[in-house]
């Protein structure tokens, strides 16, 4: 992929995105750049199948693209719109699902650098913390996973999640408590010993 031109380098997304709305191509190249990764990240951890995050990632920026000409300055940060667009599509692909998701459907890791078995491992560790989420509530599962795996604050969340920050913070807290027991008795199992 090219740079993103330093004259995007630290323009905000909202500026990008009416840039693109103007039609530049760059501002557009930049955003995705920018966002894609993070958006692709979300979904991945929401869905666990990567052909269907790809997707779901692919369908919220076409979104985004198709929402450029009429955003409304000052009303949200563009971020939190496309997580919460990511977030809607991911949550209507596990309601069709209903059901679990099979070790096969995981996608091997793509970096080489870990030993085998560090990358093994990490799988065990990941469909572990996979398999706990899916167990938690669909709320519970999303609101743990933006807060703790997204890193977004929880006035963040509770516009994604169409709620308000008391609500994301009892969900949060439940959630990690429900996932604290869940995973207790796989700590050796999953290599944390001595953590």
């Amino acid at each position: 992929m090219n740079a993103m031109p330093d004259l995007f380098a630290g323009a905000p997304d909202e500026a990008l995105l009416i840039a693109f709305a103007n039609g530049d191509a760059q501002a557009a190249q930049a955003l995705t750049e920018r966002l894609l990764p993070r958006v692709l990240a979300q979904a991945t951890r929401m869905l666990a199948i990567q052909a269907e995050a790809e997707e779901v990632a692919q369908e919220a920026m076409i979104r985004l693209w198709k929402q450029a000409p009429d955003w409304r300055q000052g009303e949200a940060q563009v971020s939190t719109w496309l997580y919460r667009v990511v977030s809607n599509l991911c949550t209507d692909i596990l309601r069709k699902r209903r059901g679990g998701v099979s070790l096969d459907q995981i996608a091997e890791p793509t970096d080489g650098a870990p030993s085998v078995v560090q990358q093994m491992q990490t799988n065990a560790r990941m469909q572990a913390l996979s398999d706990a989420l899916a167990a938690l509530p669909e709320r519970q599962a999303q609101a743990v996973s933006l807060r703790h795996l997204e890193g977004l604050s929880n006035p963040e969340i509770a516009e994604i999640m169409d709620t308000n920050v008391r609500s994301v913070e009892s969900l949060t807290a439940r959630g990690k408590r429900a996932l604290a027991a869940i995973m207790a008795g796989r700590k050796a199992e999953l290599g944390y010993d001595d953590d």
